[in-house]
């Protein structure tokens, strides 16, 4: 490394960030990457370990203690190079991404692990900064052609490195804008959308056709067709593109299936976030979800509450309240029994920090209001006895709430386009499909292949990179018989 001794001279340094009482005044990012000194003192924290665990921990394999020491010796651009080999949008993940290869960290066994996500945020803005990233068109046409649906984070990567092997790749995408759950489910405040239409203008320079407002398959929700300015059918798509890559997201919410559900002030997380998505895009929303004054009950722990929580708190909500099923985690994990897996432990948010009281192993028994509007919720305690969750007696508690956010996370796809295909499913309803050996990806129709949330399920966006550039790989196999594109 370029500095052996790093770790035992340097601490970790967090990324410097706009105030809570500010920030919240707005919807722009508010966490700033690190100046050239402090990137270049976080890089030389990367010990020389022998087994950089860091590398498996991350799911596109970032060589990650290559571009830290090319950062500590100033090598900007080659560190740029190094990561974009692996990582084809890293600007998204060095902000949303929850840096599992941070807890696979060597020196995170005791201490504070390296700021890997930090040192990858500095090395993007930077090679924005200078004009470095620039499309990449291929050189030779293969005339072959591939359809993906979906233009999520999954649908970019395959989209993108297929057509730097020369393939005509066009992209569908059912929204009025690409980006997929990147642009109507992280707010603003996370990543602002102009990363998103930034790579879309250097996909396009590359070759990649984007067609949105298309919808493909048939028997959609109402709420999904009133998205969508044309229809076309898996036939269509089958007869016009020698493959077909399906890349949507698994859209299909948890429910709560309890009385009161009906109650106007309950709505999903997902018909909450993508509104402000899109009035901060410009555009004018009729009868917008809003916390605006009102007390506001998140129901689920994980990233969506907790943007949720963001989110409220920003509209000017009187109150934020965040329930949980589980019990509250431990506040440190158990290093030696963890490491280097991701671990169990309290995770404290930019949004929880902005305002919220949170509550643990809370279930949600009715929520009841007057003349069909939400106004309170009842709850009550839970623990485990003899591995069954079970309601603590006389636990039982009622919270004022004008607004109920579901943010429980989500069980799979919607079914219509796996059903339109006429494609097999897993038991959890996601399309079938193997991610390695012969036919990796490949559904059971040869030429329909499957990644991101669509196979695997609801995950993180940095799987649905690393997947789509798996099939991008499997897809070129199948075209040409043999690929030039990592594995």
């Amino acid at each position: 490394m370029g500095k052996v001794t790093g770790f035992l001279e340097y601490q970790r340094l967090q990324e410097a960030s706009e105030a809570p009482t500010s920030r919240t005044r707005h919807y722009k990012e508010f966490v700033l990457h690190l100046s050239d000194a402090d990137a270049k003192v976080q890089g030389a924290r990367c010990m020389d370990c022998g087994i950089p665990f860091c590398n498996n921990g991350c799911p596109v394999n970032n060589i990650i203690p290559d571009w830290n020491d090319l950062v500590y010796n100033g090598n900007y651009r080659e560190a740029l190079d190094n990561l974009h080999s692996t990582n084809n949008f890293p600007e998204f993940t060095g902000r949303i991404c929850p840096a599992p290869c941070e807890a696979a960290c060597t020196l995170g066994i005791n201490s504070d692990p390296v700021g890997i996500k930090s040192i990858e945020h500095f090395i993007i803005d930077k090679g924005w900064e200078n004009g470095w990233v620039v499309p990449q068109p291929a050189a030779v046409r293969t005339g072959k052609k591939v359809a993906i649906v979906g233009a999520g984070p999954a649908g970019m990567a395959a989209a993108q490195q297929l057509a730097r092997v020369g393939h005509d790749v066009t992209v569908f995408e059912k929204n009025d804008r690409v980006g997929g759950l990147l642009r109507y489910g992280i707010p603003d405040f996370k990543m602002e959308k102009s990363h998103i239409d930034r790579r879309v203008e250097q996909m396009k320079a590359e070759g990649v056709s984007f067609r949105t407002g298309v919808l493909v398959g048939k028997d959609f929700p109402q709420q999904i067709m009133n998205l969508a300015q044309e229809v076309v059918s898996p036939e269509q798509l089958q007869k016009e593109f020698d493959a077909v890559i399906l890349t949507g997201g698994a859209e299909q919410p948890r429910d709560l299936p309890v009385p009161g559900r009906e109650l106007d002030g309950v709505h999903f997380a997902m018909e909450f976030l993508p509104q402000q998505n899109r009035v901060n895009a410009g555009d004018r929303l009729k009868d917008q979800i809003m916390a605006t004054g009102k007390h506001v009950v998140v129901i689920g722990g994980g990233d969506t509450g907790s943007d949720c929580v963001g989110t409220s708190n920003r509209h000017g909500a009187a109150s934020v309240t965040q329930f949980e099923l589980m019990p509250m985690p431990p506040e440190q994990e158990n290093k030696p029994l963890v490491w280097p897996y991701w671990p169990t432990k309290l995770r404290t948010s930019s949004s929880h920090e902005e305002g919220c009281e949170r509550d643990f192993a809370v279930a949600t028994k009715r929520l009841e209001g007057k003349n069909g509007k939400l106004e309170k919720l009842i709850a009550a305690r839970v623990e485990w006895k003899d591995g069954k969750m079970v309601e603590v007696p006389d636990s039982e508690f009622e919270l004022k709430a004008d607004l109920v956010l579901l943010a429980m996370g989500f069980v799979s796809p919607v079914g219509s386009v796996l059903d339109a295909f006429g494609l097999d499913k897993d038991a959890r309803g996601n399309a079938r499909a193997t991610t390695d050996g012969d036919g990796c990806y490949q559904t059971s129709l040869p030429n329909v292949f499957a990644a991101g949330d669509m196979r695997r399920g609801q995950s993180l966006v940095v799987w649905a990179i690393r997947e789509g550039r798996q099939c991008a790989r499997a897809v070129d196999e199948f075209l040409m018989g043999t690929s030039v594109l990592p594995h």
